[in-house]
């Protein structure tokens, strides 16, 4: 059985819940969304048990300096990713996207290399497992419109105005 760690963090659009291996996040998103943890974490551990600790490897201080304005704070906290080697490469090219920037789903497909896989892009950002860390929130739709979002599409319109992004909003 894998043992993780977890924590909350408060920040203005709701809590989000960290969860550690004991040296990487293995995910990151919003705690409302605990069907969408248990999913996910089976599909990679099948057993696990979690257990709440402050600050995991200070992950948690991280998130909070993002929050608090520091957007750089998350660019090099360590990732461990579950997933197959493709999504590992679309997950792991989100960090290419910088704070105050955005891309839509076929530039992220085509700097991968895949120019018509962009639908495949899409599906496997959907399913990010480090959400914010993992900046799939910086992925808008080719007219810069806002599209889907696994923590609601006003978490990410907050996002990336935090970001100081531009977008169209709807």
């Amino acid at each position: 059985m894998k043992t993780l760690y977890t924590d909350y963090v408060a920040t203005p659009i709701g809590d989000v819940l960290l969860v550690a291996d004991g040296e990487s996040l293995v995910y990151v998103d919003f705690a409302d969304n605990t069907e969408r943890l248990q999913r996910l974490l089976a599909r990679r551990y099948r057993d696990f048990t979690l257990i709440q600790q402050e600050h995991p490897n200070g992950f948690s201080d991280q998130i909070k300096r993002y929050f608090a304005g520091e957007l750089d704070a998350l660019n090099q906290l360590p990732v461990a990713l579950g997933g197959t080697p493709f999504q590992q490469r679309v997950w792991l090219k989100l960090r290419d996207i910088l704070v105050g920037q955005t891309m839509s789903y076929g530039q992220l497909a085509t700097q991968l290399g895949l120019p018509k896989g962009a639908r495949a892009v899409g599906i496997t950002n959907g399913l990010n497992p480090i959400g914010i860390v993992l900046p799939c929130h910086r992925v808008i739709g080719a007219n810069h419109s806002l599209t889907g979002y696994a923590g609601g599409i006003e978490r990410k319109r907050w996002l990336l105005r935090h970001e100081g992004a531009m977008f169209k909003d709807n």
